[in-house]
């Protein structure tokens, strides 16, 4: 059975890793998971990440951070779904949680986070929003 929302499965998959305590969890990978994966790791939320590929099949490891026994993501929630599209332009990046929180983008540059995305005065669809 093929998957619909990769994205949403990966989002998921972080989600439950998390509340259940483990230090590493592994999906499917694609180059687009691996671009949100660098973004977690590079806004602090995951320590690191990996692709190992086997073949054709791809493979992404994503390490997770804790802070005194808790995860450091405490919530992720997916935008721009298959059936509505989300987009903003740069002027319009929402800032979540106060900016506590990360917004993720795809833009023209490719995935990056929505203060990147200001700096760089890029808009994109709006991937999900990560506290």
């Amino acid at each position: 059975m093929s998957m619909q929302d990769p994205i949403a499965d990966m989002l998921t998959r972080l989600r439950n890793a998390g509340s259940a305590g483990l230090k590493q969890v592994s999906m499917p990978g694609s180059k687009e998971k691996a671009a949100i994966a660098a973004v977690l790791k590079e806004e602090g939320y995951v320590k690191d990440y990996a692709v190992a590929e086997d073949g054709v099949k791809r493979q992404l490891v994503i390490e997770l951070k804790y802070v005194n026994g808790k995860s450091v993501i405490e919530g992720l929630e997916r935008v721009s779904k298959p059936s509505c599209r989300r987009h903003c332009g740069s002027r319009e990046i929402p800032r979540v949680r106060n900016g506590l929180g990360t917004v993720i983008l795809t833009t023209p540059n490719g995935i990056m986070s929505g203060r990147r995305a200001a700096r760089e005065k890029v808009g994109g669809e709006i991937l999900c929003y990560v506290w």
